[in-house]
């Protein structure tokens, strides 16, 4: 008995051993910026703590607008975090500011929900976002939102300030934001450099990690939703079967062993252990190698590029060297015989993911597929998947909703001086009617006057009398 217990006081000093190590290496983000938007106290959510952005909080970043204040849900809202029964309401363009501490990909989240109070419905809101200057959103509403929506974006920092920026679509609209993040993102999140599909052609594209990201889609394969609580970056994963074209000839599998991360491959924080621990799989059963691709499709808008991240992990072969398959962005061949273990450094259940730059197609889709090569084996597995990400980069007037953001900024200009010119004009009319009616009581009562003539002769007081007398 006391050997058990030797052994299982052993067993968990190891587990606590190892407990902190993973700890010890967790991503720790040198700038990391929680706001509780329109609330008076913090609030935690997983396990992070959003910072009351009040006017008496020291850790308030709102710029004080005489035009803005805060709003509370109307009745309480069960089931949601405490984040989304306040927000910050804004009836003029106002910002928030960050200090950043180092140069950088940012990570920016702005949630988003709208409620009903006795003061205001959110849900006739109609405003635009600007991040740094770059338009994240434009004629964002309200009312189009179902339940809670979170907006991510990537983007380069180069400054020594993070500026957010709400401007309200119209002077009888108003802008709205719950909850706000902004944390500097892990270098390796964004590389330098990744692969064009452009038709059949496969060319560098370089300069990536200085565009900007919207991120549209991020899906695990095969596996359950992954939430925030159980990714190193605090990022939700939907699973993959709205999207999977057909399921035909696939098999889902689930491991249950430790991924093996590497130096210079993925990391933790580019894909969570819960995406590369599941997958969809072709699989040949007998000598013959199945002809079949899977496909996944994802609606996105046309006139932009976009940023496909396909995530692998080969935790279905039973030995090294068996699997090899081709990968395809929008039906063209992007990457030809994939061999998971050469680019893993021949190491079973080691993650690894690839960067592809595509155009949205005349239907407005990108699809990504998996399928067996002409190296792919009977017996064997022929093709697998483990996560995908679908990121919008922004356009050539530096944005990522169409409008630029001069327009959007002289166009609430316009709108402020098309209301002051009449009030000025207004005010200039009350003036010159008041100098008018001023010369005219003047002239009412203002003695008339003549001036005497210069060459009058002139009249001694005795001839007066005279002259006088001689009328009387």
């Amino acid at each position: 008995m006391e050997t058990l217990l030797t052994g299982l006081g052993f067993s968990l000093f190891l587990l606590c051993i190892f407990t902190f190590y993973d700890l010890s290496l967790s991503f720790s983000p040198i700038n990391n910026y929680l706001v509780n938007c329109g609330a008076s106290l913090d609030s935690i959510v997983d396990n992070r703590r959003f910072v009351s952005d009040s006017s008496d909080s020291s850790n308030s970043h709102l710029l004080s607008s005489a035009q803005t204040f805060s709003l509370c849900a109307g009745t309480l809202l069960p089931g949601l975090p405490q984040i989304y029964h306040t927000a910050r309401v804004f009836k003029a363009p106002s910002k928030y500011v960050f200090d950043v501490k180092e140069p950088g990909t940012h990570m920016v989240r702005l949630h988003f929900h709208q409620f009903s109070s006795s003061k205001l419905n959110l849900g006739n809101s109609q405003f635009h976002v600007l991040v740094n200057g770059l338009v994240a959103l434009t004629n964002f509403t309200g009312g189009n939102l179902v339940g809670p929506k979170v907006m991510e974006y990537l983007l380069w920092v180069n400054s020594e300030k993070l500026e957010i920026t709400f401007v309200p679509a119209k002077k009888s609209k108003f802008a709205f934001v719950n909850a706000i993040e902004v944390i500097s993102a892990p270098k390796d999140l964004i590389l330098e450099a990744a692969q064009y599909v452009n038709g059949d052609k496969v060319e560098n594209f370089e300069g990536l990690n200085k565009q900007a990201f919207e991120v549209v889609y991020r899906v695990t394969v095969g596996g359950p939703k992954v939430t925030p609580f159980n990714d190193s970056l605090w990022r939700t994963w939907v699973p993959d079967d709205e999207y999977l074209k057909s399921s035909e000839g696939s098999t889902k599998v689930y491991f249950g062993g430790r991924i093996k991360y590497q130096d210079g491959g993925a990391s933790r924080e580019v894909g969570p252990d819960n995406v590369y621990d599941s997958a969809r799989l072709i699989q040949s059963k007998n000598d013959l190698i199945p002809n079949v691709n899977l496909t996944w499709e994802f609606p996105v808008i046309e006139d932009y590029k976009y940023l496909v991240r396909m995530h692998f992990c080969d935790i279905a072969s039973i030995s090294l060297g068996l699997l090899f398959f081709n990968v395809y962005v929008n039906g063209h061949l992007a990457y030809k015989d994939l061999d998971l273990s050469a680019v893993t450094n021949y190491l079973l259940a080691s993650p690894f993911y690839a960067d592809f730059v595509v155009d949205a197609d005349h239907l407005g889709v990108v699809s990504v597929s998996v399928g067996p090569s002409s190296k792919s084996m009977a017996y064997t597995v022929d093709a697998i998947l483990n996560g995908v990400e679908i990121m919008k980069m922004n356009n050539s007037v530096g944005s990522l909703d169409k409008l630029p953001a001069e327009l959007l900024l002289k166009c609430w200009l316009r709108r402020s001086v098309g209301i002051l010119l009449p009030l000025i004009a207004l005010v200039c009319l009350l003036l010159s009617l008041s100098a008018i009616m001023h010369r005219r009581n003047d002239k009412v009562y203002s003695v008339p006057w003549s001036k005497l003539p210069m060459d009058a002769p002139e009249i001694s007081p005795k001839q007066g009398k005279q002259q006088l007398s001689s009328k009387i």
